[in-house]
């Protein structure tokens, strides 16, 4: 894996420096936000393994498939609130595009963190239905180019 690209998440950051040190575990994710383009980046990757691992053992389902059709496309962070390094829970809202069978829709949750065993872990979440839209030809493209969906990803 060629690890000098930018990272999955949008931070901006290489991958090498930003989440893949967390899903490899070489370090603990220090805020929920981290863990969050952590596992954005993961799903990413289909290593449905990290994910299992940082999702709660109280929520964590017993059959986690990595949708290979999925295709993910961009993650924006909308806020959160608490989940700094001193906190026990967290929550964060996210935007993440995907494309599936060349349709490309958008994910909208608020994301529930707890810390176990003294690490960040994904609790749970709750998915805005309207959300779930698909874009259309004439909308702006959500990878975040500035141009129309069809003279971009579409």
């Amino acid at each position: 894996m060629n690890e000098n690209i930018d990272c999955h998440c949008g931070s901006g950051v290489l991958l090498e420096h930003c989440c893949q040190p967390i899903i490899t575990g070489d370090v603990l994710a220090s805020t929920a936000e981290a863990l969050m383009r952590s596992r954005y980046t993961a799903y990413i990757q289909l290593n449905s393994d990290y994910l299992r691992k940082s999702w709660s053992c109280r929520t964590c389902p017993k059959d986690l498939d990595c949708q290979q059709n999925l295709v993910w496309q961009s993650l924006k962070i909308v806020k959160t609130q608490a989940g700094l390094e001193q906190d026990k829970k967290g929550i964060v809202e996210f935007v993440a595009s995907y494309k599936v069978g060349g349709v490309l829709g958008e994910l909208h949750e608020i994301s529930r963190f707890v810390r176990e065993n003294n690490c960040w872990v994904y609790l749970d979440g709750d998915t805005d239905p309207q959300s779930k839209k698909t874009i259309s030809r004439n909308s702006p493209c959500p990878c975040g180019s500035g141009k129309k969906f069809k003279r971009c990803c579409g």
